[in-house]
């Protein structure tokens, strides 16, 4: 899973996807594995964002998020993978959900600024 997870970062890394965070929050949580958390600076750009993970993911493994909520004019796109969740935000948003402090016990795995 740890695999698919940094795949997933290179794919928003790629796609100029901003602040990527990846944190391991297993011991922390039956909701995911991981959770990964990046931003993007326009909604076009949030949708790029979500609609190449989605494709990527699909073409290299079959697999296919078991659910999506949001959308790029709400400012966050929510991906669940089972194991690992994806979250692409606008920038205030990211700011005012603040995940990085709600799981700073987490373990980051990556950073890509």
């Amino acid at each position: 899973m740890i695999d698919l997870a940094r795949r997933m970062v290179d794919i928003l890394s790629d796609k100029m996807g901003e602040d990527i965070l990846l944190l391991e929050i297993s011991s922390l949580t039956t909701v995911a594995d991981y959770f990964i958390i990046c931003s993007g600076s326009s909604e076009r750009q949030l949708q790029t964002l979500a609609s190449t993970v989605r494709e990527q993911v699909k073409k290299e493994t079959g697999l296919i998020p078991s659910h999506v909520e949001g959308n790029a004019p709400s400012g966050w796109i929510l991906m669940d993978y089972g194991g690992i969740v994806v979250h692409i935000f606008a920038p205030e948003l990211r700011l005012f959900y603040d995940l990085e402090e709600l799981w700073q016990e987490g373990r980051v795995v990556v950073r890509v600024q």
